[in-house]
């Protein structure tokens, strides 16, 4: 039987002892030259295919970097979708590396739509694909990640194909509520007849959508985007969906901190990963080092973290 990825996290996180996400946002003005000069290597070679090749060195040695501290890590798509089929070849190798590296992984898409188009997203990122070759017709996984972000605005059944394959392949998805960003609320805090806010209805859907999908360690594989910025909206959902895992984005750059981050956690000091990218994977800025340690700053931001997201859990 295949294993609930709720319980591959909580698993994951017991084992490293912390919540911590890492997002893998490269971008290449911050990656160090000595990287950008071995990804050109005076070989005849396109632009993008340079920019996947730097992007994909500089992401592992990240992975290298944090491995060993924390359980996940989330790249955002469109960092490489910037670099077109070249830089979706960077994001493809990062997540089998990430894997290879017994992490687990968040494709973060914020894909959505409906019928056999949300089927062939959730496909490409969580299950399998069939392709015919010659008189043969291979099954495969393509990008494989773990689970996935996806947008709820199109209802049911534009879930419904993520759930299908997450429950097919032990997969998981955090369906965005409340997200960090500043104007977030322009749709999300709207108030409706039966004096719900908006962001709570999509809180109960997400509960329900979960409800027959809950693992042996009391938690669902549908969890839920909550943004650690806005505290106390994340108290209120956290008793809407009490079984959901939510990912936490917000910490770090966007301004906030364990305090903050704290009421998206159950009293099991479970149901959250706390996601930080570039308060990670460029901390060699914050500690004023060169850019080629930036692997060294990325672990002892990542160690630092950690000891911060224990002051407010233990």
């Amino acid at each position: 039987m295949t294993k609930n990825f709720a319980d591959k996290l909580v698993e994951a996180v017991k084992k490293k002892g912390t919540s911590i996400c890492v997002g893998l946002d490269p971008r290449l003005d911050k990656i160090p030259q000595s990287i950008l000069q071995r990804a050109v290597g005076g070989k005849e070679k396109s632009p993008t295919a340079a920019a996947a090749d730097a992007i994909i060195e500089f992401n592992k040695g990240i992975i290298d970097a944090v491995c060993d501290i924390v359980p996940v890590v989330k790249p955002q798509a469109a960092f490489y979708e910037v670099y077109g089929h070249e830089g979706m070849r960077a994001f493809e190798e990062t997540l089998k590396y990430a894997k290879k590296k017994g992490l687990l992984t968040i494709a973060d898409v914020k894909r959505n739509d409906i019928g056999s188009t949300a089927e062939a997203y959730a496909r490409a990122y969580l299950g399998e694909v069939e392709m015919p070759v010659g008189d043969n017709e291979i099954v495969m996984p393509v990008f494989d990640a773990d689970s996935v972000t996806i947008n709820p605005y199109l209802g049911w059944d534009g879930v419904k194909p993520f759930v299908d394959e997450c429950g097919r392949y032990g997969k998981g998805l955090f369906v965005l509520v409340k997200t960090s960003n500043k104007t977030s609320g322009d749709l999300q805090d709207l108030h409706l007849k039966d004096d719900h806010v908006l962001y709570e209805v999509v809180g109960y859907l997400v509960d329900s959508w979960g409800a027959n999908e809950i693992g042996e360690s009391g938690y669902s594989f549908v969890g839920a985007v909550v943004g650690a910025t806005y505290p106390e909206q994340a108290k209120k959902l956290r008793k809407i969906m009490p079984r959901s895992i939510f990912l936490v984005p917000g910490y770090g750059a966007q301004g906030a901190g364990a305090k903050d981050v704290k009421h998206c956690f159950n009293d099991d000091g479970l149901g959250a990963i706390v996601n930080n990218s570039r308060g990670i994977i460029f901390a060699y800025e914050s500690m004023n080092m060169p850019a080629e340690g930036y692997a060294e700053a990325a672990r002892n931001a990542a160690i630092a973290m950690k000891k911060d997201l224990e002051s407010v859990l233990v």
